[in-house]
């Protein structure tokens, strides 16, 4: 046997732009792809069925491209700490190559398995890929501090300039892994299209192994939505993030959903980042501009990728240095209706079915649920609505979860904590019939659009016509919106107060953000 390789996909699930691929298959003679089904992830209380599904979808269109370059995905099952070295040493593997991550995690098990592999004498290469920048360049660039509004972080990107070019295709024919290598002890024969048959068998009760989502895993998927949405240099130009309607599903959302295919690294933010300035190159400065652009929303990622970096325990309350320490309550009961839908009002109620249908939902409808749970109504914290959508979202992406969720809680980055999406008032403004509360909510799908936001004001006769009785057939509200609203401003209010006296006395006080408009 020869100079061997592993080339081991986390993220970064395609072909194209891959610097590890690249890397792996320099000044070898047997290159091994793997992917390894982390039992710290493959767990439906961890991971939803809608996501998982599209992660077996990415993993199936990855192993179909490298076949086709003469290779194959090597699917195996562990703990990477323990399964990567026996790997390495049963394939006598001389250089090992993966992604950088940022995640806490992963920094944590890719530390180790560094460890290892430089003392088994291998080389380990982990280029940055799955963002545009390296957060930890940018962070050096900015003084050793993540800059805290997007407005200094524009200021810090205009200093590093564009970002690198994507990284050339790899070869039309790859180093292949040694013939016998997928029968190995630790390695599946194929990779499951299902997950009633994924390893570990956690997923093989019915409520875990539904996947409805309309949304499919994979490069190939990927570059072909990422291409029909470019085709369209005039939306392009023109697109801004502030508008764009949430209750939109036909023909197409409003917005492009590749943040999935951005979160598993089926698409490059590099490539994409490339086409988007060659079409503004065209329109000659006439279009939007960040951070409003869709250039823009590839900046907020970067910018919650940098701070997410450069901040301890970014992703909760305790120890965070930027997040109030606002005493949210524990209503278990209130989290509970909040996440299976049955709060009463049709707009949040709506936009959590879809979540848990489908697992997606528009930017601005995670806004409104987001707000309800937290400041605006339920008084939740925003850790327990983190949670949720970590597990439900297939685009769940740990710095943006985290970084959404405490800038909509008014928690950090924004302190216009009076400025409340109502849940009735603002579903009206984009769907007047209320079609998508039709859609997802069929109780209330012969509810007159007079009444469809607020059924509760019905009259009985009317509900009755509707075949949808308040109470009984869908449930009342379980706050007064108005009035709840009232006591949580003084509840903010007083939790600022507090934040302002403690950081006087010496604590490190949150970072704000100019509101943006609701």
């Amino acid at each position: 046997m020869g100079k061997n390789s592993i080339v081991w996909f986390r993220k970064g699930l395609r072909l194209h732009d891959n610097p590890a691929l690249i890397e792996a298959c320099k000044d070898v003679d047997n290159m091994f792809p793997v992917f390894i089904l982390d039992p710290h992830f493959a767990d439906p209380q961890r991971v939803g069925a809608n996501r998982m599904q599209f992660l077996l979808d990415s993993l199936i269109d990855l192993d179909a491209s490298l076949k086709a370059r003469g290779s194959r995905l090597l699917l195996l099952q562990g703990n990477p700490i323990e399964v990567l070295p026996k790997m390495i040493e049963e394939w006598k593997i001389s250089k090992l190559c993966f992604e950088s991550d940022t995640e806490p995690y992963a920094l944590s098990r890719d530390s180790a398995i560094k460890e290892q592999a430089i003392a088994a004498g291998v080389s380990v290469h982990s280029p940055v890929s799955h963002t545009l920048y390296n957060p930890a360049e940018l962070i050096r660039k900015s003084g050793g501090k993540p800059p805290l509004t997007m407005k200094s972080f524009e200021k810090l990107i205009a200093l590093m300039g564009d970002p690198p070019a994507p990284a050339v295709d790899p070869p039309a024919v790859l180093p292949a892994p040694v013939k016998g290598a997928m029968l190995c002890s630790d390695t599946e024969s194929s990779i499951p299209r299902s997950l009633t048959t994924l390893p570990g068998g956690k997923y093989t009760a019915p409520e875990h192994n539904t996947a409805r989502t309309p949304f499919h895993g994979g490069e190939s998927v990927a570059l072909s939505r990422m291409a029909d949405y470019l085709s369209d240099t005039n939306w392009v130009a023109t697109f801004e993030k502030p508008k764009g309607n949430p209750a939109q599903f036909t023909p197409r959302p409003a917005t492009t959903v590749l943040s999935p295919y951005l979160k598993f690294g089926c698409l490059s933010p590099r490539l994409f980042h490339a086409k988007l300035l060659n079409i503004y190159k065209e329109k000659k400065g006439k279009h939007t501009q960040p951070p409003v652009s869709l250039r823009g929303q590839l900046l907020w990622r970067e910018f919650f990728y940098c701070i997410s970096f450069g901040t301890p325990n970014f992703d909760k309350m305790k120890g965070n240095a930027i997040c109030r320490q606002i005493p949210w309550e524990d209503n278990k009961q209130f989290l509970k209706a909040w996440e299976n839908a049955k709060t009463g009002y049709p707009w949040i109620d709506a936009i959590m079915t879809q979540l848990n249908q489908e697992g997606w939902m528009h930017h601005l409808a995670r806004h409104s649920v987001a707000c309800f749970l937290t400041r605006g109504d339920l008084y939740c914290s925003w850790e327990a609505g983190r949670d949720v959508f970590d597990r439900l979202l297939i685009d769940a992406d740990w710095a943006l979860n985290a970084g959404n969720w405490m800038w909509l809680s008014a928690s950090a980055f924004f302190n216009q904590y009076f400025r409340v999406y109502s849940p009735i008032a603002f579903g009206k403004q984009y769907d007047k019939n209320g079609d998508y509360i039709r859609r997802y909510i069929p109780a209330l799908k012969d509810m007159p659009a007079k009444y469809i936001y607020e059924p509760w004001t019905a009259p009985l006769a009317v509900q009755e016509k509707a075949n949808c009785i308040i109470g009984k057939d869908y449930p009342k509200p379980i706050v007064d919106h108005a009035a709840v609203m009232k006591v949580n401003m003084e509840k903010m209010k007083a939790a600022y107060a507090a934040g302002k006296i403690a950081a006087q006395e010496g604590d490190t006080g949150p970072a704000t953000k100019k509101a943006k408009k609701n």
